[in-house]
């Protein structure tokens, strides 16, 4: 292990480094800092970790300023712990150099203000890499846990709360662990996913998905305790079960294309059309935020149906037309026409006139490819009349739109 490596991610996550508004930029600088780390590990897993530890010690530093309410940047430092971590956790060293590590470690997830290195507490077993350590932790921790939990009315937090239930974990200590969760009186899943744990480790997965069950209330996300359940009834083969009960909230994500990617990688043995049949089913009154999966897919008319018969976000429908003007124009003409009458009826986000140049142009295009342009400028003209501001960039869009207006046919 060289002490003289040079990280050159450390430069730029100096304290304080990024503004407020830096959550982009500090977005790709973790990305950076992980890809470096990654290519050390592949030759040094043992310097792989002293980066990992190195990153994790200047995320709080480096990060505090930024504001953190677009999730972006919260979604991207847990990624980036939850891939680096592993590499302490797996390199082989000596027990002083553990030691310090942990050392280094705890100091960083203290100082932490908005838990960031969270991970860092959940996997402290993991991290302690031998009983005789985590032992030594449980023996500082288990004292101001109980005390914090059993000592007055109400329990109260320990911030190493999750150390010291992780240390109990990976040392087997299973009975002890579930007893003590028991115990306390918080319902709360971060301190009782530990219970679910000792359960699935005692062998009694049935008891463990009960447990997990129970748990669900007003300050536990439903799909937390659902991507819980999915594993266990997945791990001992009830797949069905899993898919039908616990996967769709369990995988959502942030996009209905990434949502589906989850559950197609997860359940490969479903047919693809059928998964996206479900999300649909399961999607009452907002049907159409599944057309880019739909049309991703290859599943045209399903895609142009969901279209035409729930709101879907206008842009969106904008580039599926202009992208099918060459090869699909009657598909081009219907998702175009949707767009429009989505924009009228009040599903775009802050609607600009360009918006409606671009849905009205490939409505237009593609009418005129199928010998349809008059039809169809009548119809954009009886659409669009009642909403002035889709009217007007529609008439400056194609004067036949305007003309077919001042025919008296609307």
């Amino acid at each position: 292990m060289s002490k003289e490596h040079k990280w050159r991610f450390a430069a730029r996550f100096r304290t304080c480094a990024f503004g407020w508004r830096g959550s982009r930029l500090a977005a790709q600088r973790l990305k950076e800092a992980v890809s470096e780390i990654r290519t050390v590990a592949r030759g040094d897993l043992v310097l792989a970790a002293e980066g990992a530890i190195k990153l994790i010690e200047k995320l709080w530093p480096a990060l505090q300023q930024i504001d953190t309410s677009s999730g972006l940047l919260g979604g991207a430092v847990s990624s980036a712990v939850h891939e680096v971590i592993q590499y302490p956790i797996e390199a082989e060293v000596d027990r002083k150099t553990r030691e310090k590590w942990l050392e280094r470690l705890w100091e960083a997830f203290q100082e932490d203000g908005v838990d960031y290195t969270i991970e860092v507490s959940d996997r402290w077993g993991e991290l302690c890499g031998s009983d005789e350590l985590r032992q030594k932790w449980v023996e500082e921790l288990l004292p101001i846990l109980e005390a914090s939990w059993f000592t007055g009315r109400h329990s109260s937090y320990f911030r190493g709360e999750s150390a010291c239930l992780s240390c109990l974990l990976e040392s087997g200590r299973y009975q002890q662990l579930l007893d003590l969760v028991k115990r306390n009186s918080s319902r709360l899943w971060h301190t009782q996913r530990f219970g679910v744990k000792a359960l699935m480790a005692l062998g009694r997965p049935e008891e463990a998905l009960d447990y997990a069950d129970r748990l669900r209330g007003p300050y536990t996300s439903g799909s937390v305790v659902d991507d819980a359940c999915e594993a266990i009834l997945l791990s001992i083969g009830k797949r069905h079960e899993a898919y039908s009960r616990y996967a769709f909230s369990a995988n959502r994500r942030g996009t209905g294309v990434a949502t589906f990617r989850a559950l197609s990688g997860k359940y490969p043995e479903k047919d693809p059309k059928e998964i996206l049949d479900d999300l649909i089913r399961l999607s009452p009154g907002s049907e159409g935020k599944w057309f880019a999966t739909a049309r991703q897919l290859g599943f045209l008319d399903l895609a142009v149906k969901l279209a035409r018969t729930s709101p879907c976000e206008p842009r969106t429908l904008n580039r599926a037309a202009k992208d099918l003007l060459g090869e699909n124009p009657s598909a081009a003409l219907a998702i175009a026409m949707s767009s429009l009458r989505w924009m009228c009826e009040g599903a775009a986000y802050e609607l600009s006139g360009t918006d409606v140049y671009s849905a009205c142009s490939s409505a237009m295009k593609a009418a005129d490819t199928a010998g349809q342009g008059d039809e169809t400028a009548l119809q954009i003209a009886r659409l669009t009349r009642h909403h002035p501001f889709v009217y007007d960039f529609c008439r400056q869009t194609d004067p036949r739109i305007a003309n077919a207006d001042l025919g008296g046919r609307g």
